[in-house]
């Protein structure tokens, strides 16, 4: 299958090429020229058989938005325009009703796997039409890891990115759990291996998870954390669930408790911090910052 990739970065660019491995033909287009294919949306468009299909992979937002505006006007009537990146829901539901004027479909893909992705696959949450989803089954089968789950046709427009989002709470609250276990076993004398706890925990424990192999990793790199700040951004992701669970009186205590943490992050070098911020460079590659020296 053909389709086009618009953004090249960390997860744009390990999808390119796990699509091409899959026997795939995908023309990228990237702001940044080193890592382009076509020097525009245009040249993009034009080098795609009709239907066309454009995957895009920018920032949530006006990026995006100005993505798509720009595809509405080069795009003809049967085509597709994939969101994959984390936007809102309710962006989903403007995008598609934008596009649909012009005969133009839409999916929203929450995507997850970050920079592991190209070797493991990613998850795959998506919402639209089934016509579309179902045109797209390739690509997503092709990016999916092996076996019979990581893909799931969520609902409908906007469903993909709320599954995606709350799958981000959740996330948030699972890193807080591990980074306040760590931060206890740091502060007592009686255990002075804390790594090896954490490692002890990969095999045969109900708390066993990815999440808790990167903690590994990262404790394999800086068994301290010392080199890290104690400070962790939040994507935006997290204050939507909680906004999502106001709107709809749910209650998620823990997932309000682990942004709110992050808050306090920003306010003071917190030790659980190092682990949250290590923990994001593990699996997305996700900035941190060093330590300040004394």
């Amino acid at each position: 299958m053909q389709i086009g990739l618009v953004g090249l970065g960390k997860m744009g660019g390990n999808m390119r090429e796990r699509l091409r491995n899959a026997g795939h033909t995908v023309i990228g287009y990237d702001t940044n020229p080193d890592k382009s294919d076509v020097a525009s949306l245009a040249d993009l468009v034009n080098q795609l058989e009709a239907p066309r299909t454009v995957w895009v992979m920018v920032p949530a937002g006006d990026p995006t938005q100005h993505v798509i505006d720009r595809l509405a006007d080069l795009l003809k009537p049967y085509d597709t325009v994939v969101d994959g990146g984390n936007s809102r829901w309710t962006d989903d539901e403007k995008h598609a009703e934008e596009l649909s004027k012009r005969g133009i479909g839409f999916v929203d893909a929450g995507v997850s796997g970050g920079v592991w992705g190209l070797k493991n696959g990613y998850a795959l949450m998506v919402g639209g039409e089934k016509e579309y989803v179902d045109r797209l089954r390739p690509i997503f089968e092709a990016l999916k890891p092996e076996g019979p789950y990581g893909f799931v046709h969520a609902g409908s427009v906007g469903a993909g990115h709320f599954a995606k989002m709350v799958h981000n709470g959740i996330e948030y609250a699972m890193m807080q759990a591990y980074a306040e276990g760590w931060e206890l076993l740091e502060a007592v004398d009686s255990v002075d291996n804390v790594r090896e706890v954490f490692r002890s925990w990969q095999d045969g424990t109900v708390i066993r998870s990815w999440l808790l192999d990167l903690a590994v990793n990262a404790l394999d790199e800086d068994e301290h954390l010392e080199g890290l700040r104690g400070y962790a951004q939040d994507s935006g992701e997290g204050r939507w669930t909680v906004e999502a669970a106001i709107d709809n009186s749910v209650p998620l205590p823990a997932i309000t408790a682990s942004l709110f943490s992050r808050f306090a992050s920003r306010q003071d070098d917190s030790p659980q911090m190092k682990m949250i911020a290590a923990l994001r460079n593990q699996f997305g590659g996700h900035a941190v910052e060093s330590a300040k020296k004394a």
